[in-house]
């Protein structure tokens, strides 16, 4: 018996030699496991609900909807939103990755279909005490690896996995950029309110100092308590100046997440808790929100790719058909050349099974679904963790608010309560002065809870899905 070469088998031109061939390799084709069962969902963690109890549960469609931003209701992030889905740079990476996918879904479908090559040379030789030669060649080649087990079309599935995981990604991104965007204007828009109430109240220390100074010339305040007033218009200075630093840098992520070099977009200055509203967030939110998590789509579409690749190095062990059609012609006369040609058609089979790479690369490809198994877990618990953390953020910054609320309130009027006793002599101005500060650091801790509230709301509009529809994996198969 001849022995079998990298191209195919010897003698296979012979009449009748590709019969016995055929069933041979039919025989070894039941030696190998090309088996796949249907493509699962991986086992993954499960939640019933999450943990805010008190509500009925609400449908997906009646808790976030697709432009969920706008339910702060402030036109000027709106527009940010608008600007940014069209200048971010990463919005585009990942659209062009989608594109990128797409196309590599053409090359993989190219592998079943016939290759052309086509060329034309031509040789001189001049040899010592010969004449002088020269012979001309024109030759084409076709090869046709027949795709019978559908090798080729399990990899056009694969990347057609791959091409839904890109999109996916894309909508992951948008996401998280829409949620950047949101939160840095909030942070703007706080700084801001921040830096009007640090500078009323340095304007305040500084009519405070005075007032001390004034009280020390005649002698009715000790130096020592000048010298912590003018402590104290020192660390307010100190902490404008802060805000400010903080208001420039987040000014500045802003303009990238724009697409717009830092330093050239500015924000116009505003007020947090006039600007912005809280949307209301309903409870009871099901967790079968996940499902239109894009990132979890993402992962199980990757999956999904992976499963495919293992069916198509399964389906690599089998025995693969080419044909190779040959035709060309040659003369030592260039008009010539065309009067005669030479054809021929070589068919060939391959046995792969006995290549041991072959066998490697499906045990590669079966521990590359296990990680990818493991990655779509990870993302799972990694979602579920974060809808908790938001949803329990908002339930605590909203107790908190209530609690702050009235702490405003009761200040204010002890505030009011000091100013009229200042003007009837009861109290001093020191007293007036220690409300007005406890007031004011009261109200900024309010100011702040509003930006958390709504950084949780955003938290949590992103953790459950932001809005895109839900995403059945393999259900168009």
């Amino acid at each position: 018996m001849k022995p079998l070469t990298r191209n195919g088998l010897h003698g296979l031109n012979r009449p009748g030699a590709a019969v016995p061939l055929a069933l041979a390799a039919a025989l070894l084709c039941g030696c190998a496991d090309v088996s796949m069962p249907a493509y699962r969902r991986p086992d993954a963690p499960q939640k019933a609900a999450f943990s805010q109890k008190e509500a009925a549960p609400v449908s997906a469609s009646e808790t976030i909807a697709p432009d969920w931003w706008k339910g702060f209701r402030d036109p000027y992030l709106d527009g940010l939103v608008a600007r940014a889905i069209q200048g971010n740079i990463d919005i585009r990476i990942l659209a062009a990755r989608i594109r990128v996918a797409d196309a590599q879904i053409g090359e993989a479908r190219a592998g079943a279909l016939p290759t052309l090559d086509a060329g034309a040379g031509a040789t001189f030789e001049k040899v010592t005490g010969q004449k002088f030669s020269k012979q001309f060649n024109v030759g084409t080649q076709v090869n046709w690896d027949i795709d019978i087990w559908g090798k080729v079309e399990k990899g056009v599935e694969a990347q057609k996995a791959e091409f839904r995981a890109s999109e996916a990604d894309w909508r992951a991104g948008y996401l998280s950029m829409v949620a950047d965007v949101s939160s840095a204007y909030f942070q703007i828009l706080q700084l801001d309110e921040q830096s009007l109430r640090q500078q009323q109240a340095l304007a305040r220390g500084r009519q405070i100092l005075s007032t001390y100074e004034a009280m020390h010339a005649n002698g009715l305040l000790p130096n020592t308590r000048v010298l912590q007033q003018r402590a104290e218009v020192n660390r307010l200075s100190s902490d404008l100046l802060e805000l400010r630093r903080a208001r420039d840098l987040a000014g500045n992520a802003l303009a990238t997440l724009l697409g717009v070099p830092a330093g050239e977009f500015t924000v116009p200055p505003g007020r947090l808790q006039q600007t912005v509203q809280l949307p209301p967030v309903p409870a009871g939110l099901p967790a079968q929100l996940l499902e239109r998590r894009p990132d979890i789509v993402a992962a199980e579409f990757r999956v999904l790719e992976a499963y495919d690749l293992v069916g198509q190095a399964k389906l690599a062990q089998l025995p693969s058909i080419s044909l190779t059609g040959r035709g060309g012609s040659a003369s030592f006369a260039l008009t010539d050349l065309l009067k005669s040609f030479t054809v021929g058609l070589l068919p060939s089979i391959n046995l792969p099974m006995f290549d041991p790479s072959v066998k490697a690369r499906i045990k590669t490809s079966q521990a590359q679904t296990e990680v990818a198994e493991q990655q779509y877990r990870r993302t799972v618990i990694g979602a579920f963790e974060e809808v908790e953390n938001a949803l329990v953020n908002l339930d605590a910054h909203r107790k908190q608010r209530v609690e702050l609320e009235q702490q405003v309130a009761q200040l204010e009027t002890v505030a009011q309560q000091f100013a009229g006793q200042l003007r009837e002599g009861v109290v001093s101005q020191l007293d007036v002065f220690e409300s007005e500060r406890s007031l004011l650091s009261a109200q900024l801790a309010l100011l702040a809870n509003h930006q958390q509230l709504l950084s949780d709301t955003v938290t949590l509009y992103k953790a459950m899905g932001g809005g895109w529809p839900s995403v059945i994996v393999g259900a168009e198969r």
